[in-house]
């Protein structure tokens, strides 16, 4: 009975017109006609202009995307940004050595001279967007092939990127929306000297480490503070220490209210890749095999990474960033699978499915169609279960050995090197420079031993997985030289010459007369026939299916927006900017179990007592815990810090770093996770336990103010009471 009322609620939400204000990630610039209504019913005090305008100041100007990955927003006049603490860990660890250890110890500048450049990190800020689906779509002729289409459609899009920035110092992209079904253009400003300015210590920025990863209830204080540096005229350039901080358009106001069970919030930010519109085969294939497998070779990974972090300091800061992006993706998967099965996602789309047929069969040739259409999905995904095998264990398995991706680089680069001395183009000088370049980087940071035996432990996974006649031949020749002994062959292609950093200095320093005595290194020529044997094997196989699939559900997702008329959809996420909405609300998970919405500092002390290395706060902490010297960042009811709190806001990767904010527009969080239980709301969103995991800046200006004494910063921001 349980199962049939799961199934006939989410029907209702999908064709009744009822839809869930926490659902739906939406473009701003179609706030006004989509949402605007919804939202104010829901708590919002603004207009959608305030949220979104490319005629005055708006929310938007003060939300950026942060290192292409992450989301980040504009604190104070000066360009200071706040983001998550794991959306700056790279640049964190790179600053920091064993005897400055700013991942343990945590980094604050208490200047602007100590701020610390990071290269290679950028911010880029939104001008505007605009629908741009006619001129894409111009010269498109009825009969025209994928191929074809594709080739229009691309050459459409170059014109109208390279047209819109002429004459400007301005970026701009092009991203299809609803499987190509519209099209939209994103004019960016993109800063290249971004500077840390300050991050919490591990015991507040990674308090609760893996074992609260993706878990609520939470108490990780994950924020990091950057700025924004810009020529004098207020123009992105590259670091100088002639820079000056830049200038905003808008800064956004900090609320100290704090929140209440029931408050609208909104997120807005750059959410990475949902993938809402997908039949049952496709959740099926996700949810049994692809999850499945992923979660398992990098749990194997991760177990052999961290023996080896624990016992030294140096390894564990040179590792640090690596563990955590393997890491962050094993649990979600894991949440994303287990989530999938709880909410009967399978039934749940085949029933939708089913309801579909039955909506357009008044029109006998669609519903034919779709019918057809459906059986092909069908056949398509069943085709792909063994070109998604060969996938993830070429991305997982030998791609998750350090080893082979290092070679990879080698490969590319003998690669171009014949072909250049054939009298082709292509680009030879520049990847030995980047190799040089990525010498010292990639050795200072690499441990051997600990590669030889994750390289072991993959080799034996994919031996028992991946059939013989699936694999590059000479992996399995040598897999039959060494018997099996995964080990001993591991060690083999680590003693090989192009791995030790010596002789890579050799190579590059006079490639021409060195070259030959590499181009035979076992290691080298394995990588190159693996990487050889998927590119004409498997990966076209595999892109040509994804391409029948879009122009499938191009049709397919379509014909749902025409046929269910009375309510608005979302495009799925794909890195563009993106407003969410929902409530401060608590969740059951499971039977038994009710968590409610907000955690305090209380909390962190009680962790830290069950002697669980993941939770050791810093000292100072519980000192200021003990004295109650919280200022003026104690909740007002209960006189508490309050550190984090969730709501019902629809949001994924991308969306780390986002600002949350109040009915008024005034940020009261930073977004930094989600619930284990609702992590597949990336493919089907569970109102029942799908929830957004913010950091309440009430802690963050809390740490920054009283743990860090960094007061400078805080007089910079404009904070309401």
């Amino acid at each position: 009975m349980l199962y049939m009322k799961k199934i006939f609620f989410s029907l209702i939400l999908l064709f009744s017109g009822i839809l869930i204000a926490d659902e739906g990630m939406w473009l701003p610039l179609l706030l006004k006609s989509l949402n605007e209504k919804d939202m104010k019913k829901n708590g919002l005090k603004l207009s959608a202009e305030d949220i979104y305008s490319i005629n005055k100041s708006s929310l938007k100007d003060a939300v950026v995307h942060f290192g292409g990955g992450c989301t980040a927003e504009i604190i104070s006049e000066s360009g200071l940004l706040l983001t998550n603490h794991h959306c700056g860990y790279s640049q964190i660890a790179a600053h920091s050595t064993v005897e400055k250890d700013y991942l343990t110890d945590g980094f604050w500048a208490m200047n602007r001279e100590q701020e610390l450049s990071n290269p290679g990190l950028t911010a880029s800020i939104i001008q505007y967007m605009k629908d741009v689906t006619a001129e894409v779509k111009s010269g498109i002729r009825s009969g025209f092939s994928v191929a074809q289409i594709d080739s229009v459609t691309n050459l459409n899009i170059r014109k109208i990127e390279k047209e819109a920035v002429a004459g400007t110092h301005y970026e701009a992209y092009v991203r299809p929306f609803f499987y190509g079904n519209e099209y939209y253009l994103f004019v960016v400003e993109t800063f290249r000297d971004i500077r840390l300015v300050g991050a919490p210590p591990s015991g507040i920025g990674k308090f609760g480490g893996e074992t609260d990863n993706w878990v609520w209830p939470r108490h990780t204080g994950d924020f990091s503070v950057f700025r924004i540096y810009a020529a004098k005229d207020n123009k992105p350039a590259d670091y100088s220490p002639e820079n000056v901080p830049y200038k905003p358009k808008k800064s956004l106001t900090i609320s100290l209210k704090g929140v209440n069970e029931g408050d609208f919030t909104m997120v807005y930010g750059f959410p990475g890749r949902t993938q809402e519109y997908l039949t049952s085969d496709a959740v099926d294939l996700i949810m049994s095999q692809s999850d499945p497998d992923k979660v398992k070779l990098r749990e194997k990974r991760l177990t052999i990474m961290d023996s080896y972090m624990k016992v030294s300091d140096k390894t564990r800061i040179d590792y640090a960033a690596k563990y955590a992006g393997i890491a962050n993706y094993w649990k979600k998967w894991a949440g994303e699978m287990n989530g999938l099965k709880y909410s009967n996602a399978v039934e749940i789309k085949k029933e939708f499915q089913d309801k579909f047929i039955r909506l357009i069969s008044t029109d006998p040739i669609k519903k034919e169609k779709f019918n057809t259409s459906l059986n092909e999905f069908h056949d398509v995904y069943e085709k792909m279960k063994t070109l998604t095998k060969q996938m993830d264990y070429y991305s997982e398995c030998i791609m998750g050995v350090e080893g082979f991706q290092y070679m990879r680089s080698y490969s590319a680069l003998f690669t171009n090197y014949y072909a250049m001395k054939a009298g082709k183009k292509n680009t030879f000088q520049q990847d030995l420079d980047n190799l040089k370049k990525s010498e010292k980087t990639f050795y200072s940071s690499y441990h051997t031993e600990m590669d030889r035996e994750i390289c072991a432990e993959m080799l034996k996974c994919y031996d028992a997985d991946v059939k013989t006649s699936l694999r590059p031949r000479f992996l399995d020749s040598l897999l039959n030289s060494f018997n099996h002994d995964y080990k001993a062959l591991a060690k083999f292609l680590h003693d090989q010459p192009l791995l030790k950093a010596e002789e890579l200095r050799k190579l590059v320093g006079n490639w021409d007369g060195n070259y030959k005595n590499y181009e035979k290194d076992v290691y080298l020529r394995l990588t190159r026939e693996i990487i050889d044997y998927y590119s004409k094997n498997v990966q076209p196989a595999f892109s040509n299916y994804n391409s029948i699939l879009t122009s499938m559900y191009s049709d397919y997702v379509r014909e749902i927006k025409t046929t269910v008329k009375d309510r608005p959809f979302y495009p799925d996420a794909n890195s563009t900017l993106r407003v969410a909405y929902g409530k401060v609300k608590g969740y059951q998970p499971r039977d038994g179990v009710s968590y409610g919405f907000y955690t305090t500092l209380d909390g962190i002390f009680e962790k830290e007592n069950t002697g669980n290395e993941d939770f050791k706060a810093p000292k100072y902490l519980r000192e200021l815990f003990q004295r109650k010297e919280f200022g003026s960042y104690a909740d007002k009811k209960d006189g508490k810090i309050h550190v984090a709190f969730v709501a019902s806001n629809h949001t994924t990767g991308g969306n780390s770093g986002s600002p949350v904010f109040n009915g008024n527009g005034e940020l009261i969080g930073t977004n930094f996770d989600r619930c284990w239980e609702g992590t597949m709301s990336d493919i089907l969103y569970n109102p029942k336990i799908c929830r957004n995991i913010v950091l309440d800046v009430r802690y963050t200006l809390f740490v920054i103010d009283k743990y860090a004494g960094a007061s400078h910063l805080i007089k910079e921001m404009k904070i309401v009471y």
